[in-house]
């Protein structure tokens, strides 16, 4: 049985206030039946441990660098996240790609790296709305997997995350049927590639919310999502993870 899994992005939100908003979350899913990750900013990893030590929820990081240490000024190594407590980091992320201009051999590397420090790396593939546009989705998503995802991945250390570049905080979601397909997709390559590829979690993200959430979860392939500004509060979150628990 393939994991499932509700994660949640601060992205760059958060200071120790809203660890209540983490306190109310492990309150009401104090027993989840599906995996429950939440990604703060790396000032708040390790309260965001400690708040969550005795329950069901993962703390992981928003990114990693390639090396374990260095002269690096700013960056965090998958040691250090680790070490504060993170058991998870999201790798290749788009605002990453776009923002800062990593690559696939770059997102690679962050990817292995993270498995040297024993973090499970989620790694983030998808397409902007031109190339969606221009109908390479596929194609895109084929050289990402291809050059993000090292050979050393496994479905034990290794989920992939599929965000449209267009959905994400957009309000604009794929249909159905372009979920499906994507998914059924990615699924294919996995399992090609990788031994255990048909073990691989795949989740979906752009745009997840309460209301949207069953509908993506019951599409075949989708193990869960990877969620932006609607994991911010447990309100807003909490139906997600009722939604993936209920799929």
């Amino acid at each position: 049985m393939r994991r499932k899994l509700a994660a949640g992005n601060w992205k760059m939100n958060g200071t120790p206030a809203e660890l209540a908003e983490l306190t109310a979350l492990t309150q009401t899913h104090d027993t989840p039946t599906v995996d429950v990750l939440i990604c703060p900013p790396s000032t708040l990893i390790a309260q965001a441990a400690n708040t969550v030590a005795d329950h069901k929820v993962a703390i992981g990081g928003q990114d990693c660098h390639a090396n374990t240490q260095g002269a690096h000024t700013g960056d965090i190594s998958a040691d250090m996240l680790a070490a504060a407590g993170a058991t998870y980091v999201i790798t290749g992320h788009s605002e990453r790609r776009t923002d800062h201009g990593e690559t696939d051999a770059q997102i690679a590397a962050k990817s292995q790296a993270a498995y040297d420090a024993k973090l499970t790396a989620v790694i983030c593939i998808g397409e902007t709305l031109g190339e969606r546009e221009d109908g390479t989705t596929l194609a895109v998503l084929d050289t990402q997997l291809a050059g993000s995802v090292p050979d050393t991945a496994t479905a034990a250390n290794t989920v992939i995350a599929y965000e449209p570049v267009w959905a994400i905080g957009t309000g604009k979601v794929p249909t159905l049927d372009q979920i499906a397909e994507v998914h059924a997709h990615i699924r294919t390559r996995l399992t090609a590639r990788f031994s255990d590829g048909d073990q691989f979690s795949v989740l979906y993200g752009g745009s997840v919310k309460g209301s949207n959430a069953a509908d993506i979860f019951a599409v075949p392939d989708v193990d869960g999502a990877l969620v932006g500004g609607a994991s911010l509060t447990a309100a807003d979150f909490s139906p997600i993870i009722t939604a993936l628990e209920n799929a």
